[in-house]
């Protein structure tokens, strides 16, 4: 006799319904890289003002970032854009930071007083200036003058501490003193009558 072997038919689970949605998205493997994104290079102030294309190279993009479009407004507006390029192309990279602070200072001078510029600045501070130095110069005479006026009470408390510190002089010294201040022929008198009293005593 034959036997029948029986075989079971596989069974399909039904899948969620997220995984059947038409917009479920596959996630990729850990092992591809993911696309780096695009990279956004936006021109520097200067050449945005300009209206070109910012090059690579360009020489006024590390001074004038896009983030700051007004510092070279103010000093394209009284130096020009080709004076600027210039001049920085005739100066080592070390001293270009420096030299663009000034123009930009300077500019802003400049628009603020047409006439006189940075020049006005520099003249009033100096003005500052010697005010300052003629205020330290007198206080210095005050200070000078303190000392000596504090060295000359020193020396008058020291003198009186040593007159206080002295005895006082005897009843016959003081008379003899007070004889001789009043009438000195008297005192000269005395002294020789005193002389002609003890002459015979020794003859």
């Amino acid at each position: 006799m034959f036997k029948m072997e029986y075989e079971p038919t596989p069974t399909f689970t039904p899948s969620s319904p997220a995984s059947l949605s038409p917009n479920s998205s596959i996630s990729p493997s850990s092992d591809t890289p993911l696309p780096a994104p695009p990279v956004v290079i936006s021109p520097c102030a200067a050449c945005k003002t300009l209206r070109r294309r910012c090059a690579d190279k360009c020489v006024l993009a590390p001074y004038f970032p896009p983030t700051e479009p007004a510092k070279f407004t103010i000093a394209h507006r009284v130096f020009g854009a080709s004076n600027i390029i210039k001049f920085l192309q005739e100066l080592p990279e070390s001293q270009r930071a420096d030299a663009v602070s000034s123009m930009v200072y300077e500019a802003n001078a400049r628009i603020r007083d047409p006439v006189y510029g940075c020049t006005g600045a520099i003249c009033q501070l100096q003005k500052q200036i010697n005010e300052l130095q003629a205020q330290l110069a007198k206080a210095q005479a005050e200070v000078t003058n303190m000392q000596l006026q504090q060295a000359n009470l020193a020396a008058m408390l020291c003198m009186e501490m040593a007159q206080s510190a002295s005895p006082p002089p005897s009843s016959e010294q003081s008379m003899d003193i007070l004889i001789s201040n009043n009438n000195p022929s008297l005192m000269e008198d005395n002294n020789n009558n005193f002389g002609s009293l003890w002459e015979p005593l020794w003859a």
